[in-house]
């Protein structure tokens, strides 16, 4: 690898939900630098999978100046021993720490989206922009009833997604208008940090 090769990035997520909202994001995130998604079917896929992947990374990661994240919901579990667990993955298949990132999502990927109400309002323009105000969203990673829940059914108290909430309609309709270096959810901004952090690094 050349000195000064374009960083490439390869982010693995667990649903295709994920992937939408992305697309529009990591533009936003980091300007000009290349990247490709890989999405999964589920949490469980994506674990499952994972040493698979990060032997085949290991091969080539520095070749062609890859980096690699990985990004997945905390769901019920512990932070600290979710992220230890991929880190062993990594570390096993040989895949240095400064080639990837991991990242968890703390309740779900919907925290982010009511993270940036400015967001949410220019999708669907009869959610209110006051929702910032109201007690129950004031913080996106703990909304009481869960964030997934909690915007169904603000959604459809505004008469969207009607029948459920469409993940992926909902990343597809919301990202585009999100403002990366304004949003309320911490999980979002240690994502978008990290990220940054990564492709800037010299290795």
């Amino acid at each position: 690898m050349s000195a000064g090769s374009p960083v490439n990035l390869v982010v693995l997520v667990e649903e295709r939900s994920a992937d939408e909202a992305l697309r529009a994001l990591l533009p936003k995130i980091t300007p000009g630098v290349a990247f490709r998604i890989a999405p999964f079917d589920g949490k469980e896929d994506l674990l499952r999978k994972l040493p698979h992947r990060f032997r085949e990374y290991t091969y080539y990661w520095r070749a062609v100046n890859s980096r690699v994240v990985v990004l997945v919901d905390r769901d019920d579990d512990d932070c600290l021993e979710l992220k230890a667990q991929l880190s062993r993955m990594a570390k096993e298949a040989g895949l240095p720490a400064e080639a990837v990132l991991f990242r968890i999502v703390i309740e779900e990927l919907e925290a982010w989206f009511l993270g940036d109400v400015s967001a949410v309002h220019a999708a669907y323009p009869r959610v209110s922009l006051d929702l910032v105000k109201r007690v129950k969203f004031r913080e996106p990673e703990d909304v009481p009833g869960g964030a997934w829940e909690a915007l169904e059914h603000l959604f459809q108290q505004h008469g969207y997604h009607k029948k459920g909430l469409a993940k992926m309609i909902a990343a597809r309709d919301i990202a585009p208008h999100m403002d990366v270096e304004n949003n309320r959810s911490q999980s979002f901004q240690v994502f978008r940090d990290g990220l940054r952090r990564l492709v800037s690094e010299e290795n």
